[in-house]
C-alpha cells in the first residue's frame, strides 16, 4: 500500500501524472461523446435512463461544474482538463461513502469497464470492505452475451477477481473495457430473483440485494438506474455518469484519466481508503 498523501501531495501527484489537470484526452473526442449523448446513443447513456434536454450545451455545462473541463465553447481541439480540486472532492466523498458502508456492513457489488487500469483500486477497496465484514456480492459470474465486434459478434462474460471485482472477459481469457450496462444489468436481474418475497409475505426480503455500488461506464449507470447507491469514476469523454449525478441517480462520480498507467492511482487509492478509514 502506497503512503497517504496530504492533500496538497495528492493534488501535485495528479497533475504530474495527468490523471487531472492537463489530461491526454482531445477535446475532439470529448464533443464527440457530448454530441452522441444528446443524440441519445445507448452506448454513451451508460444505461441511464436521462431526462429529455441534455442539450450539447448543456452537457458542456454540468462537465464544467463536475468535471472541469475547459469551459470555452469554442475550444474545439486539442487536449482538455479536468480540475484535480473536484478530484479530491469527489474522491473525499466517495471516501466518505464507503466508509459508512463499512460501519454499517453492507452488502456492496464492485465492476469495472477499465479492468487494465482501474482494477487495483477496486480490489484495494473490496478488500478493505470484506476485511470490516461487508459482504462483496458477485452475481451472475458466467453470464455470457455478445457484443458487435470488429470481425462480427464476439462473447463476453462475467468474471470476478478474488476480491470480488466484475469485469469482462473475452474467449481469449483477456479482460475488456466496455461501456455496458448489461453486465450490471444481468447481475442485478439474479439478486432481484434472490429477493422476491415468498407467498403471501408484505416485505421485500433483502438479503442479496446490493447497499451500495463502486463501479464506472455501464456498471455504474445501470446500478444508479435501479436505485442502488452508486459512487464511481468517470473520465472528461464519459459525459453520462456526470448528467446522472446531476439528476442525482449517481451519489458521487470522480473526474480522472481512467487510462493511465495503473500503478498512478496508488497514492489516490490510499488517500480513499483512509478517508474511508479503511486503511
Amino acid at each position: 500500500m502506497a503512503a497517504v498523501p496530504t492533500r496538497d501531495e495528492l493534488r501535485a501527484h495528479l497533475v504530474r501524472t495527468m490523471i487531472a489537470g492537463d489530461v491526454a484526452t482531445p477535446r475532439q473526442n470529448n464533443l464527440l461523446h457530448y454530441r452522441r449523448m444528446a443524440a441519445r446513443n445507448p452506448y454513451y447513456l451508460f444505461g441511464l435512463d436521462l431526462k429529455p434536454g441534455w442539450t450539447e450545451r448543456e452537457i458542456l455545462r454540468v462537465m464544467i461544474e463536475r468535471c472541469g473541463v475547459a469551459p470555452d465553447p469554442l475550444h474545439l481541439y486539442g487536449d482538455d482538463t479536468i480540475d484535480p480540486e473536484l478530484t479530491i472532492g469527489a474522491l473525499e466523498a466517495m471516501g466518505d461513502r464507503i466508509g459508512l458502508a463499512a460501519q454499517r456492513g453492507e452488502r456492496v457489488v464492485l465492476a469495472t469497464g477499465h479492468p487494465a487500469t482501474l482494477t487495483p483500486v477496486y480490489q484495494a477497496v473490496a478488500q478493505a470492505l470484506a476485511e470490516r465484514g461487508c459482504p462483496i456480492l458477485t452475481p451472475a459470474a458466467g453470464w455470457t452475451y455478445e457484443i458487435e465486434g470488429s470481425f462480427g459478434a464476439e462473447p463476453r462474460r462475467i468474471v470476478y477477481t478474488p476480491e470480488g471485482v466484475a469485469m469482462l472477459e473475452g474467449e481469449d481469457g483477456r479482460t475488456h473495457h466496455t461501456h455496458d450496462a448489461a453486465p450490471m444489468e444481468a447481475m442485478l436481474a439474479e439478486l432481484a430473483a434472490a429477493t422476491t418475497p415468498a407467498e403471501g409475505s408484505r416485505e421485500l426480503e433483502r438479503n442479496s440485494w446490493p447497499d451500495l455500488a463502486i463501479a464506472d461506464h455501464g456498471w455504474a449507470g445501470a446500478a444508479g438506474q435501479a436505485g442502488i447507491d452508486t459512487v464511481g469514476f468517470a473520465d472528461c469523454n464519459d459525459p453520462a455518469l456526470f448528467a446522472g449525478a446531476d439528476e442525482g441517480k449517481i451519489d458521487v462520480v470522480v473526474p480522472l484519466d481512467d487510462g493511465v498507467s495503473p500503478h498512478h492511482y496508488a497514492p489516490l487509492t490510499a488517500y480513499l481508503l483512509n478517508r474511508a478509514g479503511l486503511d
